[in-house]
């Protein structure tokens, strides 16, 4: 048996997550490495056993206890969010990278129920290029016995904040192995409880993974238990068919409880999963370009329908008229969506609107329907992505500092520039120099101003310029060492023009230099922005085509940048990444 090294790891909060690593014991072995997750209210210690069944002595396996299980810290059952596993495993692979040097291409990951949502979120998210998922049993869509579970515990937990409920699964429904049920029953490191804000997370998080699997694109391989009592399969089925991997496989397991890697007789599930982790490491990396996703594929006919008007006076006509003349008597009322209006929802002055945050209108009802406006899921994911943003350029400007190199900063359509300003214009991490620039005199006129107002006017200015000339932007002097790009992509579809924009850039950051990016690779409200609102461009309705981060991440990386960090919303609405230019 192979012996585990018990280590531990800081994740993105500094929390210390415990893990166990059982080094490769094949003399001269290639770096490369298995991932395990175990299943919820579990720990690494329920996965042991796979390092030694599945019979890979060439390759380094590695398990942790999630936050809140097993030996690692917090509460028993819970997190700050979902969203917080998620992160904690991109911390994870990176802590692999740095401590253990194995690449994430050279990784596979094999996770459980609520560990397999982890990782399919991770990989849809976040885009890592790596080598190969295996999914057994994913808690798409746990199987709540009580009628409107779900609606009450998240009314309940809007009475009460957050709070816990105990599991109702019994270890004899997890598995046949009766030596198996029976540690289960004894592991004083299980626990039952689960925080209703880990678990309602759990269940939006994967309704959004499922609805846009066709994001997904590395090599996968799902194994579905045919007498699972714990989740339903209908999920997992349409998660499968809707993968856009060009290698993938699906096993159907008869017979198999929920615990599908912990069942007596696992021997052909995991010969299946042998089977495919060896031919993924036996070929080189599988991936799948999104390069002319404008042109073809999910995204681009999804902003294609959206482009298309309803049948007049049709029911949809009818109601989405409603709706437009609804925001006009609110725009009577809202500061906020009257400045919408009269500018285009997606301009500079109103997103600067969207991050003050500060509820203005007619009167007491004006401010109400402001708050409301401004409470929108979409508008509330703008602020996080601000937030997001200020913490990626700080880090930007710490890493600059660290290789001696002075921060200048252009951001090629900043808007009002707030964001900037308030992050690397004042305080500690204090720009050398910043050049803001947009296409719009007015947001040149109300961005001087801001310059202004908070005394950054010794090393910031403003002036107009187009950021998709790439001559234009290549010629900007002194050169840039930390460019920013903030929700300009992704109000145009055409990938060409975007990869011109990134080349015009990455001719003006100099090697060693980095580029602050977002992307919206997912929004709920598509179908209400692109019927109800207008753009800045012309007041033409504002149709989005959706970018995946896998997307996104291939155009920066075709320009000379390699991804270093990202931050997304628990919405998984925006992203932020910062990635450095290496040639």
């Amino acid at each position: 048996m192979r012996k585990a090294q018990e280590r531990e790891f800081h994740s993105f909060d500094q929390a210390a997550l415990f893990y166990r690593h059982w080094p490769a014991i094949q003399p001269g072995a290639p770096a490369r490495a298995i991932v395990l997750l175990h299943r919820g209210h579990e720990h690494s210690g329920r996965v042991a056993h796979l390092v030694d069944e599945l019979d890979l002595p060439d390759t380094a396996f590695f398990a942790w206890d999630a936050r809140g299980n097993g030996r690692s810290p917090g509460q028993r059952g819970d997190a700050p969010g979902f969203d917080a596993l998620v992160r904690d495993l991109d911390s994870f692979i990176a802590h692999i990278g740095s401590e253990h040097g194995i690449a994430v291409e050279d990784i596979v990951v094999i996770a459980q129920s609520v560990g397999a949502v982890v990782a399919a979120t991770w990989v849809h998210d976040y885009a890592p290029r790596l080598r190969a998922l295996v999914l057994a049993s994913p808690a798409f869509k746990v199987k709540l016995y009580v009628p409107f579970a779900r609606p009450g515990l998240a009314l309940m937990q809007k009475l009460r904040g957050n709070f816990f409920v105990n599991s109702y699964v019994k270890p004899q429904w997890l598995t046949h192995d009766p030596a198996r049920v029976d540690s289960y029953r004894n592991d004083p490191l299980i626990t039952r409880p689960i925080s209703v804000r880990v678990l309602l997370g759990l269940y939006a998080t994967a309704d959004r993974v499922v609805a846009d699997a066709q994001a997904i694109s590395v090599p996968l391989q799902l194994l579905v238990s045919g007498a699972d009592f714990v989740v339903h399969r209908g999920p997992q089925d349409r998660f499968y068919e809707r993968l856009s991997s060009p290698v993938k496989q699906r096993v159907y397991l008869p017979g198999f409880f929920h615990d599908t890697l912990g069942e007596r007789d696992r021997a052909p599930a995991l010969a299946a999963i042998r089977s495919f982790i060896q031919a993924r490491f036996a070929e080189p990396l599988r991936t799948l370009s999104r390069r002319d996703a404008h042109r073809h594929g999910p995204s681009f006919d999804e902003a294609e329908i959206l482009a298309w008007p309803p049948q007049r006076n049709s029911l949809a006509d009818l109601r989405w008229r409603a709706v437009r003349a609804g925001l006009r008597l609110g725009g009577r009322l809202s500061e906020g969506i009257a400045l919408g209006l009269a500018t285009g929802f997606d301009s500079g002055s109103s997103l600067d609107y969207i991050y003050r945050n500060q509820a203005q209108g007619w009167g007491p009802l004006g401010r109400l329907v402001d708050r409301i406006y401004l409470e929108a899921i979409g508008w509330r994911g703008i602020r996080i992505r601000g937030q997001h943003l200020q913490q990626l350029l700080v880090e930007a400007a710490t890493r600059l500092r660290g290789q001696g190199l002075p921060v200048r900063v252009l951001d090629v359509a900043a808007g009002h520039g707030r964001y900037v300003l308030q992050a690397l214009g004042q305080g500690g991490q204090r720009a050398d120099a910043i050049l803001l620039r947009d296409f719009s005199d007015l947001n040149v006129t109300h961005g001087q101003a801001l310059i202004e107002q908070l005394g950054a006017g010794d090393i910031a200015r403003f002036e107009q310029g187009d950021a998709f000339d790439p001559a234009q932007l290549a010629a900007v002097e002194p050169p840039p060492t930390l460019a920013v790009v903030s929700g300009l992509y992704e109000l145009f579809s055409d990938n060409d023009a975007v990869l011109r924009s990134l080349q015009g850039i990455a001719a003006a950051v100099p090697v060693g230099g980095y580029l602050a990016y977002t992307g919206q690779p997912w929004h709920p409200q598509l179908e209400f922005i692109a019927r109800a609102l207008t753009s800045h461009r012309d007041g033409v309705a504002w149709v989005m085509r959706r970018r995946s981060q896998q997307e996104m991440d291939e155009l920066v990386r075709l320009a000379g940048f390699e991804k270093v960090a990202q931050r997304i919303d628990e919405f998984g609405i925006f992203s932020v990444s910062l990635a450095r230019r290496v040639g």
